[in-house]
């Protein structure tokens, strides 16, 4: 069994998503790996990682709406709020999702289906430098 892993960063603008599925896809390949899964990991607790539509961009439109609905912020029993009214919701958000993802490898790729795309799931309202962590093991 072979493993590979590498990291990269992404720039986010605030609150969104960000579709980070190539960049997983070139580590994949970089891996050699032809058989196995791969991991992918944000080092975050105020956002997330998602595996979503990337066909159509009202998808993701109605995912950020159900959030903010979700998990509003400036909730007025929220304690944590020391760095602004976005703060314990970023947090409660990311509890929610999830910031792991696994996915099998075939034939040396990634298993998405045809409409699958890996997101970032930005939860604050400030540009932030993300730090993603990608593992791939397998033959």
């Amino acid at each position: 069994m072979a493993a590979h892993a590498d990291s990269f960063t992404i720039a986010t603008r605030g609150k969104g998503t960000y579709e980070i599925t190539e960049a997983c896809a070139k580590i994949v390949s970089a891996s050699r790996i032809h058989s196995g899964q791969v991991t992918v990991f944000l080092q975050h607790t105020s956002c997330s990682l998602v595996i979503f539509e990337n066909a159509d961009p009202s998808a993701r439109t109605d995912l950020h709406s159900f959030f903010d609905h979700l998990v509003p912020e400036d909730t007025p029993y929220f304690v944590h709020t020391y760095e602004g009214p976005d703060d314990m919701p970023s947090h409660l958000r990311m509890a929610l999702t999830r910031t792991s993802e696994v996915i099998p490898v075939m034939n040396g790729r990634m298993a998405l289906g045809t409409w699958q795309g890996i997101f970032l799931f930005e939860h604050r309202r400030a540009p932030h430098r993300r730090s993603v962590v990608v593992s791939v093991i397998g033959d």
